[in-house]
């Protein structure tokens, strides 16, 4: 209730207010001078819980994200449009969609995570609203909770599998990564990782960025107040080969230590690698180098706040496209925000 409650008043405050309270963006490279985090869209339909997420950028130059619940209500996929600044609902029914991308089909595809949701990679069909399941199962075992993708050149859809909410029975023994193939065979890419999360290839496609976000439960749940011991809050490199495959040993770029790590995360077209952050002692979009140097950062809430109650965490973020493509958009708490950049998003044809 409490975190509710901070979530409420923050919404209360004016954008171009709470925008100058927060820190500045760090990194001049990146983020010009006097940028600041402009407020689009904060949830209005009655669910309970949850986040906004998986923000991306369709052909029509639109941001499509994931609106997630807890429990029985149904998730949402809403639609921003740039040129009208207005957003309204794409999909009455998500499956508890997570993470979104466009292919280059003009297709949009989705994570379907547990709670009550799809626990699939599914597509759907921008005209039509029509859904189809690519994949549910590996080995003939159901995911745990498809979380985030990326799709490289060759239509190959990435994605993780943790597991975070929801009572259904896990029956898969690893929290892995995996890869969906056009002709619908689904690998292992690796089980290298305590609770894989966000997931991102680096322009070349040599290179599998992910976040290890391992919150030590797979449901979380408010009312057990019995402590949970974290594990790893990290991001690695993994090196891909001509097959898309790993074939060499993991890279660790950032460790955030005892402080929550990264979500979702996306990458430039000169190969910056951006982290949302949801450590309640610095959240934001934490830009690094494909070494792991830090190059900017976004603030997204206060610094130095306590852990219950912490608001402005970024969950996920994506560029534009077309006179949107320097412009960053980032998934906050239950909002949806964006910052003018720079540097453009990498264009359809690299990814």
């Amino acid at each position: 209730m409490r975190r509710l409650l901070l979530i409420l008043a923050a919404t209360l405050i004016p954008v171009d207010g709470w925008a100058q309270e927060l820190p500045i963006p760090s990194g001049d490279t990146i983020v010009p001078a006097g940028a600041r985090l402009e407020k689009l869209f904060t949830r209005s339909a009655p669910i309970r819980g949850g986040l906004t997420e998986g923000p991306t950028a369709g052909p029509d130059g639109a941001i499509y994200f994931s609106d997630i619940p807890v429990g029985d209500d149904k998730g949402l996929i809403m639609r921003f449009d740039p040129q009208t600044a207005k957003t309204e609902v794409f999909i009455e029914d998500s499956h508890k969609s997570n993470g979104l991308k466009f292919g280059a089909d003009g297709l949009l595809y989705a994570c379907e995570g547990s709670d009550q949701g799809g626990r699939s990679v599914a597509r759907w069909n921008p005209q039509t609203r029509q859904r189809t399941v690519l994949a549910d199962k590996y080995m003939g075992r159901r995911f745990n909770a498809p979380n985030d993708l990326v799709l490289d050149r060759a239509g190959r859809i990435y994605f993780s599998d943790p597991r975070y909410l929801g009572t259904e029975t896990r029956e898969l023994e690893h929290r892995a990564v995996y890869r969906v193939d056009p002709d619908g065979r689904v690998t292992e890419i690796t089980h290298e990782v305590e609770k894989p999360n966000g997931i991102a290839l680096s322009p070349d496609q040599r290179t599998l960025y992910l976040a290890d976000h391992n919150n030590g439960t797979d449901r979380i749940d408010p009312e057990n107040k019995t402590p949970v011991k974290k594990g790893a809050m990290k991001i690695y490199a993994f090196p891909l080969g001509p097959d898309g495959l790993v074939n060499g040993p993991r890279r660790t770029l950032v460790d955030f230590g005892d402080q929550a790590g990264c979500d979702g995360m996306t990458v430039d077209s000169r190969g910056h690698i951006y982290l949302t952050a949801r450590g309640a002692k610095r959240p934001g979009v934490l830009v690094i180098d494909p070494s792991g140097k830090e190059v900017a950062f976004i603030p997204t809430g206060l610094p130095n706040q306590p852990e219950e109650g912490a608001v402005g965490l970024p969950s996920n973020v994506t560029f534009g496209v077309g006179d949107q493509k320097q412009t960053l958009y980032i998934t906050v708490d239950t909002s949806l925000y964006r910052i003018g950049l720079k540097v453009p998003g990498l264009s359809s044809s690299s990814k």
